[in-house]
């Protein structure tokens, strides 16, 4: 009997060790080859290694007619390349991006830091002794018989392998691809079949160190893509793709304030900055308005997305003017107690009326003693 009940704890032991090696391989294989979705499309690692997407920004300038996206990325992790693909609707451009537009924009958007006086003392002043710190607060809110897969051209760009291609089949497009060394996820195809269908464009890029043996980390050089759209349009579908929520920034300027139509599956678009900017402000911008933007300034809308559940994203972004020009700034509030003469104002204010009440009592006293008197 105890050899049976000895014979059965080491059978569960057994099992309870291959579920925890079960378990490890498991996340094990997430690490080694994890499937990362950006704002722009699906950006993967290489194999055998990985690769996070710390923050990924872009600048959005839209005239009526010509688009250009501005993007750069921030990463961490030991890839030595990854890739990334990004639908558009015509024919694009591509070029290194100013690294200085982002830093100039940031500054820009940067929310206005405030202070408020308050007069009666709080927790954390004299003579309470609990601590305690001011509260800051935000304001609101292809042809037929073409083939199926085309080059329109191949460039290397810094770190960049930038392929401008056509594709007539989802399928085939994933193919090349592959072919040629970008490592993308596997049911690309699916996602990409709706933009073959509308016969758009696509811009593939493999993140590739010139330096061998580096991997990619840091702060990447900033892409630049220009293509012709009579509206305004943010790629997004492919972000469905993701395994983990997805975070959106995007810095849109165009001629009037600009917001998304609808939130395409994600938390609600927020506001963080709206406001008119000109190339005197940043002169970054002359690269994207061919120094247009000091003679008209341009509406510059800062928005922020959050995507939950990123299979969720049913559509690409469309920006559309709002109906007035409304601008808006975050603003922190710093409180402060005021002071006067280095005194606290309600101290001073107390102590004033104490001896302005003193010297009437006194001064009452002295009137009854000289009544008396006479």
């Amino acid at each position: 009997m105890r050899g049976l009940r000895a014979a059965r704890g080491t059978l569960t032991a057994r099992r309870a060790l291959l579920v925890v090696c079960a378990l490890l391989l498991t996340q094990l294989g997430s690490l080694i080859a994890p499937a990362y979705a950006c704002g722009c499309g699906a950006m993967v690692p290489a194999r055998q290694s990985s690769m996070g997407v710390d923050r990924e920004t872009s600048v959005v300038r839209w005239d009526g007619a010509t688009e250009q996206i501005v993007m750069r990325f921030t990463v961490n992790g030991d890839a030595p390349e990854a890739a990334w693909i990004m639908p558009v609707p015509s024919r694009a451009d591509v070029e290194l991006g100013d690294p200085d537009l982002f830093g100039e924009l940031d500054d820009l958007t940067a929310p206005v830091e405030r202070t408020r006086y308050y007069f009666w003392p709080r927790d954390g002043d004299w003579p309470f002794s609990s601590g305690g710190e001011g509260a800051s607060a935000g304001a609101p809110p292809p042809v037929d018989g073409a083939p199926e897969v085309g080059v329109v051209g191949r460039e290397r760009l810094g770190d960049f392998d930038v392929a401008r291609l056509t594709a007539t089949d989802p399928d085939a497009l994933r193919d090349w691809l592959d072919a040629n060394g970008f490592d993308l996820p596997a049911d690309l195809a699916s996602g990409l079949q709706p933009y073959v269908d509308q016969e758009w464009e696509y811009v593939a890029v493999r993140l590739a160190p010139e330096e061998k043996g580096a991997a990619l980390g840091g702060t990447l050089d900033p892409l630049r893509l220009s293509f012709e759209s009579d509206r305004l349009i943010y790629p997004m579908r492919l972000s469905r793709l993701a395994d983990e929520p997805q975070s959106l920034g995007l810095y849109v300027l165009a001629d009037h304030r600009m917001e998304p139509r609808d939130a395409i599956g994600g938390d609600a678009p927020e506001v963080r900055f709206a406001g008119r900017v000109s190339s005197a402000d940043a002169p970054a911008l002359g690269e994207l308005t061919d120094g247009k933007a000091e003679e008209k300034p341009l509406f510059l809308t800062a928005i922020d997305q959050y995507f939950s559940q990123p299979e969720r994203i049913d559509a690409d972004h469309e920006l559309r003017a709002t109906a007035s020009d409304t601008t808006y700034q975050q603003v922190y509030y710093e409180d402060e107690l005021r002071m006067f003469a280095g005194v606290p104002a309600w101290l001073a204010a107390v102590g004033a009326a104490f001896v302005v009440l003193v010297l009437l009592v006194v001064g009452a006293a002295v009137l009854r003693v000289r009544r008396r008197v006479v």
